[in-house]
């Protein structure tokens, strides 16, 4: 299922795929033909099966978006989803020769959409979305803090479970470069505080052995 796009930039292991969608779960839904197209921005979770490879994406739309009817009657949908990205910039190295370029990781979801419009749907899929969001924050937020108003609120979206046809996904973190440039883009990015970028390089670097240390 899971197609990669060159092999030098793909995914280590399942886990690459999970922790980019928990990590960042707001993503592209598409749909449509090619000269009518819809899309929506929304917070989406990854389902995998028992040996981690992707099942389902499960998300809501609001109930006044108009792609809810669109995908009721062509559930046909494409998920773009973009993790930490940056732009190298040659300015970090100490061999000034090399060209500047840009890092990222990035998930493509071919997908069928089933809506799910019971308030039991609607309150499985927001507790599980508040639960990931909320997780290990401190004086962590709970659905039922909303009292009454939740039973209003929750009546304004339809949930959905995307069952998934295919997935492309990319990595592109350095793999490429030598060990003292890979060195200075890490340096570089600790610097400017592009935490997220930077830890998800020292990830993709444990196959090339010791390179750089995280900052004391």
């Amino acid at each position: 299922m899971n197609a990669a796009v060159t092999s030098i930039f793909s995914a280590q292991s399942p886990a690459d795929l999970i922790d980019l969608v928990r990590a960042q779960p707001l993503a592209w839904i598409v749909s449509g033909a090619a000269a009518q197209l819809d899309a929506s921005v929304l917070p989406v979770q990854l389902v995998c099966d028992e040996e981690g490879r992707p099942e389902r994406l499960l998300g809501h739309f609001g109930r006044g978006n108009p792609q809810l009817r669109a995908l009721a009657q062509a559930p046909q949908a494409t998920v773009l989803l973009l993790g930490p990205h940056g732009y190298i910039s040659p300015s970090w190295f100490r061999d000034r020769t090399q060209a500047p370029t840009w890092n990222y990781a990035w998930a493509v979801f071919d997908v069928e959409i089933e809506l799910r419009d019971t308030p039991a749907d609607a309150e499985a899929l927001l507790d599980g979305l508040v639960a990931q969001m909320e997780a290990q924050r401190p004086a962590a937020w709970h659905i039922a803090d909303m009292g009454e108003r939740y039973a209003r609120l929750s009546a304004g979206v339809v949930g959905f479970h995307a069952q998934i046809k295919s997935v492309r996904s990319k990595f592109k973190l350095g793999q490429d470069e030598r060990d003292d440039v890979f060195a200075d883009i890490v340096q570089g990015l600790d610097l400017l505080g592009q935490v997220a970028l930077a830890e998800w390089m020292r990830r993709f670097a444990l196959q090339r052995g010791p390179v750089v240390a995280a900052p004391v």
